[in-house]
Order: structure tokens, then sequence, then C-alpha cells
């Protein structure tokens, strides 16, 4: 099923607003890892964690991959691209933002 832009970006930023489902992104940015390994470092239960990937795969965030008997968790980044771009937007608003409140701060400075 073709999701359309909005309800990718609906599911992308519903995903990454649990902070365990980032935790557990993270983790698996830096390689592939099994659910146990996932688990292991947040103190959470196997269905814990699977609940959470269920959350990141639906927002085509990471793959599972069956390796005998294990589950295997990677990284899906190019996801993270609508994401991006959407926040791309945005950008130039705080960039000048930021910017006036440097000078601010180094006016009040002298």
């Amino acid at each position: 099923m073709v999701k359309s832009n909005a309800a990718r970006l609906d599911s992308i930023f519903h995903a990454l607003a649990d902070p365990t489902r980032r935790a557990l992104l993270r983790d698996v940015s830096a390689g592939a890892k099994s659910v146990g390994d996932l688990a292991r470092p947040h103190a959470l239960t196997l269905a814990a964690v699977s609940k959470h990937l269920k959350v990141l795969e639906a927002a085509e965030l990471v793959a599972r991959q069956r390796r005998g008997s294990f589950q295997i968790v990677r990284l899906n980044a190019p996801a993270l691209l609508d994401a991006d771009e959407w926040l791309a937007y945005y950008r130039p608003f705080w960039s000048s933002r930021l910017d006036a409140l440097a000078q601010h701060l180094e006016g009040e400075n002298q």
C-alpha cells in the first residue's frame, strides 16, 4: 500500500514522538541488532520492544528480518528523508531567529 505524503509524515512523527522508539532507532543506526540486543540496555521485555518496533516498521523507519531464531532489525535511513524535507522548510526561520538572538546578546555584552 502506498501512503500519501501526509500519512507518511504522520506515521514518522508518531513513531519519533516516543523516547523509547527514538532510543531504539538510535541503537540500530549503529548497525543491525537483534531484538534481544535492543531490549537489553533499555530493561524492556521482548514483547515491549516488539510493540515499539511495530510502530517503527509501520513508519518504515526500520525493517526486521528473521535470521534463524533471531529477528534482526535494521535502520531504513531513507525513510527519514521525508521528515527531514518537511523540517527543512522551517530551518531558515529558526536560523534567522537564532542569528537575531546572537546579535542581541552581542549588543548587550558591549
